[in-house]
C-alpha cells in the first residue's frame, strides 16, 4: 500500500511537467470542421457556417501536412454531412490524438419580433370576433459584432471530460495498466490529467488568439463554455470562432481566398508554437 500510495503521490508531482512540457511529440491533430449536411450553422447574406469551417478546415489541414513533419491530420468531417458531436471526440480518442479543434463561425443572436399582418373573423360562442394575425420576423441584433474568440471545455462538463481520459487511459498516459477503474487512486490521477488538459487547452487557445491579434482582428479572448464536442475528447482541444458570419463585411472577408488563407494560417501558427512549447 505504501508503494502504491507513494507512487501516486510521485505522478501527481509530476503530471504538470508529463501533460504540459514533457516533450512529448504532437503527432496527431483532429480538425473538425462544425456543423455540416441538414445542420448549416450561422446564415449570412450569402454564405453558410457549415461551408465556410470547412473550407478553412481544408485549407488548414494542407499547411498542416505541408510544413510539419511527421505530423497527420485526422478530419472529422471532409464532404457535406453531419457527424454527430459524440461521433466527432469519438474519431479523435480512438485515432490516440494529441490536439483537437473545432472550427466554427459566430453569429449574434436574433432578436424576435411580430409584426402585424391583419385580422381574421374567429366564432366563439355565437359571436364572431376579430383576431389579429402576426408574422414572426428575426432581426439580428447587431451586424457591426466582429472578431475571434476561441472556447475551451467549462468545469460543469469536468465529469464527461474525465470519464473520456478513464476510458482511453492507456492512449492518454502511454503506460498500459497505470489507470484501473477498480484503484480509487485512479479518480485522483483522472483529474489531474483533466485539469491538466485545460490548462494545454488554455495555452493552445491563447496561442491561437495572439495570432489573430497579429493580423489586426478584434481578439475577443479565450472563454469557457460546456461544449460536448470538447467534453467528450480525451486531449487538449479548443473550439476556434473565426468571424461573425452576420457582419456583411466580415462574411465578405471569411468567403475570400485572403480571409480564409488568414484564417487558417492563424490557426496553424497557433498550433506551431503550442506544440514547440509541448515538446520542448
Amino acid at each position: 500500500m505504501y508503494i502504491r500510495l507513494l507512487l501516486v503521490f510521485t505522478i501527481l508531482i509530476s503530471l504538470p511537467n508529463i501533460v504540459t512540457a514533457n516533450g512529448k511529440k504532437i503527432t496527431k491533430i483532429v480538425l473538425d470542421a462544425g456543423h455540416g449536411g441538414h445542420d448549416i450553422g450561422a446564415r449570412g447574406q450569402f454564405s453558410m457556417e457549415k461551408n465556410l469551417t470547412l473550407d478553412v478546415v481544408m485549407r488548414l489541414g494542407k499547411i498542416i501536412n505541408d510544413s510539419m513533419k511527421g505530423v497527420q491530420v485526422i478530419y472529422t468531417r471532409t464532404t457535406d454531412d453531419y457527424p454527430q458531436l459524440a461521433e466527432r471526440h469519438e474519431i479523435a480518442n480512438k485515432a490516440n490524438a494529441d490536439v483537437f479543434i473545432s472550427v466554427h463561425v459566430n453569429s449574434t443572436a436574433d432578436r424576435i419580433e411580430r409584426q402585424l399582418t391583419g385580422y381574421r373573423m374567429v366564432k366563439k360562442g355565437k359571436k364572431r370576433m376579430k383576431q389579429p394575425v402576426y408574422r414572426v420576423v428575426r432581426h439580428h441584433e447587431n451586424y457591426t459584432a466582429t472578431g475571434t474568440e476561441t472556447y475551451v471545455l467549462g468545469l460543469h462538463r469536468n465529469s464527461q471530460k474525465e470519464n473520456a481520459i478513464g476510458e482511453y487511459s492507456e492512449a492518454v498516459t502511454e503506460e498500459p495498466g497505470m489507470l484501473n477503474e477498480n484503484d480509487p487512486e485512479t479518480a485522483i490521477i483522472i483529474a489531474q490529467y483533466s485539469q491538466a488538459f485545460l490548462s494545454r487547452s488554455v495555452s493552445l487557445g491563447t496561442k491561437i488568439q495572439q495570432e489573430f491579434a497579429n493580423q489586426g482582428r478584434d481578439d475577443k479572448g479565450v472563454k469557457q463554455k460546456g461544449l460536448e464536442v470538447l467534453a467528450g475528447s480525451a486531449m487538449p482541444g479548443v473550439l476556434v470562432e473565426i468571424g461573425f458570419i452576420n457582419n456583411p463585411n466580415e462574411e465578405t472577408y471569411l468567403n475570400s481566398d485572403k480571409g480564409q488563407m488568414d484564417v487558417a494560417m492563424a490557426i496553424y501558427r497557433g498550433i506551431k508554437a503550442y506544440k514547440m512549447e509541448v515538446e520542448r
